[in-house]
């Protein structure tokens, strides 16, 4: 099983903004139409993993769901679906090491996790094998962390970075054995 993140931040280390907005990842001039290099990461995985909230933010965001993939939302409170999206987005109240043994029984083996809770709670069971990040040039000073406390160290390998014209940065990382 491959655990993958692909998320934007900014420089001080948050996903969303005190309002939970998301327009700081949007803000920046993108002439070129850019994906940073999303798509590509979608043809690495099988399945996606979101909690509820980003669940919600993409519903809100997108008129069309934007995901082929087989998606799962991770929800305790979330009972059904969009009837538009039945047979293509599941809910899951599992723990990560439930989800894991329930993909793999799907035969999904390359999962993008999604949602600040939901990274985090991979992250403290160990289970991320990959963190790519947008860095945007952004000190937001407040809002939804993406990292939390973890209960030991976790070791990772810079793979690359790159630089755009705009400033955001892209590094990607693998998680060391």
């Amino acid at each position: 099983m491959s655990v993958k993140i692909f998320i934007g931040i900014s420089l001080d280390g948050y996903i969303a903004d005190r309002d939970g907005g998301l327009n700081f990842l949007t803000d920046p001039p993108n002439p070129n139409n850019l994906d940073y290099g999303f798509m590509e990461f979608m043809l690495r995985i099988d399945g996606l993993v979101m909690g509820r909230k980003t669940f919600e933010a993409v519903l809100k965001s997108s008129p069309k769901w934007p995901f082929s993939k087989p998606t799962f939302v991770l929800s305790k409170t979330l009972k059904e679906v969009p009837e538009n999206l039945e047979g293509r987005v599941d809910i899951f109240a599992g723990t990560p090491h439930e989800v894991v043994r329930a993909m793999k029984m799907k035969k999904l083996t390359r999962l993008y996790i999604d949602g600040g809770k939901v990274i985090r709670s991979f992250l403290s069971e160990d289970l991320v094998d990959e963190i790519t990040l947008i860095q945007m040039p952004i000190l937001l000073g407040g809002g939804t962390q993406l990292f939390g406390s973890l209960g030991a160290h976790m070791e990772f390998e810079h793979i690359n970075t790159e630089v755009f014209q705009n400033g955001l940065l892209k590094s990607r990382y693998h998680r060391k054995p």
